[in-house]
């Protein structure tokens, strides 16, 4: 298991099986939350930081498995902490070269196809539970960071934009592809971008099917940081350790900040909604892009993987 920094070594250590084990001055944690398939997940107690990491086992995007451990992971973080015991919650990857491509292209290829209506509004609102749960962090006193070093497109630039800060890699790059296939990303970019950018700068971002690097997303102000590539973490780290004393004072801010963006769940199933109406309208020539669009991200890491 890879360690995030060399606190993590004075609070957890492998047994015989390569799980991890909690030592002295952690709080009781089910097990369970270490041993998720497609989620590494790691504690430093010092800073009262739960590191995770996505490690997925095919195309990383979110697959109904990939879902069903995020659903997971967050239930057993409300059930195991409290308060005291959590401060910071980081979630990266370690695919090479990426963030997360976003929505499970090939499974949407499929339900198309067959109609499936129902099908796809339920992954949709699987996807806007997890966000809603992230931008209440889970009902905890803490703050949500995500670090990426490589691309985040499509759900995977949605899903960051429900984190409170954001630290990118000099070489990471973000884009909404989906209106190059005849549809547009579903599952919370219309709602965090409208009240982060305004509605007609997000619909010109959302519209253009354009990727941007770290430092445009930085301009925008949609990116907290940007780091060179190879220290993300180090720099995670730093930011934890410069802000654990104004935590409650950020805590605070970032508090006010959503509560003026009044952002129900309702809102964000209703939009996944219109997008599985888009879906199904979708022609065979859009279909094809998608699948083009799914098989050129999964050769690119596969070949990532074969030259490591």
């Amino acid at each position: 298991m890879n360690r995030v920094s060399t606190n993590f070594e004075q609070h957890i250590i492998l047994d015989e099986a390569g799980d991890p084990m909690i030592l002295e001055g952690a709080p009781s944690i089910a097990p369970a939350l270490f041993g998720l398939n497609e989620l590494r997940v790691e504690y430093d107690a010092d800073t009262k930081a739960l590191w995770t990491h996505m490690v997925p086992q095919g195309r990383p995007s979110f697959t109904p498995a990939m879902l069903a451990d995020f659903e997971r992971w967050q239930d057993l973080i409300q059930a195991n902490f409290n308060a005291g015991d959590l401060h910071f919650l980081v979630l990266g990857s370690h695919a090479p070269g990426v963030f997360c491509y976003g929505g499970d292209l090939a499974l949407f290829r499929q339900l198309i196809l067959k109609g499936d209506r129902a099908s796809l509004v339920d992954y949709g609102h699987r996807c806007c539970r997890i966000l809603h749960r992230n931008i209440n962090t889970l009902g905890l006193p803490l703050l949500t960071i995500g670090l990426v070093q490589g691309d985040a497109l499509g759900g995977g630039l949605e899903a960051l934009l429900s984190f409170d800060f954001i630290i990118a890699e000099e070489s990471a790059s973000f884009g909404l592809p989906e209106i190059l296939f005849g549809l547009f990303p579903g599952m919370g970019a219309h709602a965090f971008l409208s009240r982060q950018l305004g509605s007609v700068a997000a619909e010109k971002l959302i519209t253009s099917g354009k990727n941007l690097t770290a430092r445009e997303m930085l301009a925008l102000g949609l990116v907290h940081d940007v780091v060179p590539d190879g220290i993300g973490e180090e720099a995670v780290q730093a930011f934890i350790e410069k802000n654990a004393r104004r935590h409650a004072g950020l805590l605070g801010s970032r508090r006010a900040i959503k509560r003026s963006w009044n952002l129900s769940l309702a809102e964000l199933t209703e939009i996944t909604e219109i997008w599985a109406d888009t879906a199904l309208k979708l022609t065979e020539r859009d279909l094809k892009l998608m699948g083009r669009l799914a098989s050129k991200q999964s050769r690119a890491v596969e070949k990532v993987r074969e030259d490591a």
